[in-house]
């Protein structure tokens, strides 16, 4: 109890502001991804990964999975996002 006395009076900020604040603060590599994703290139090879994974779902006995397809999307958008990132960081 005396701690969360001290804490109150050394005017700790309380969870409900933190909280807030959490909210307040956008991670610019999200943005940077949404961006990416809507490239020529991200496209491409989104559109391969959905043909991919509408292919195996028709499917009832398949061993195949679309692990190839979906490291090309994230290859291609991590590729277009680190050319970016960084520029848009101080």
């Amino acid at each position: 109890m005396v701690f969360e006395e001290k804490m109150i009076m050394n005017g700790e900020p309380d969870d409900e502001e933190e909280e807030e604040e959490e909210e307040d603060m956008v991670d610019p590599m999200e943005m940077v991804r949404q961006k990416c994703a809507e490239t020529e290139h991200c496209i491409h090879t989104q559109q391969r990964l959905e043909q991919c994974e509408s292919r195996v779902s028709s499917r009832s006995a398949t061993e195949e999975d679309c692990t190839e397809e979906l490291f090309d999307f994230l290859h291609a958008r991590d590729h277009c996002v680190a050319h970016k990132l960084f520029h848009s960081v101080k």
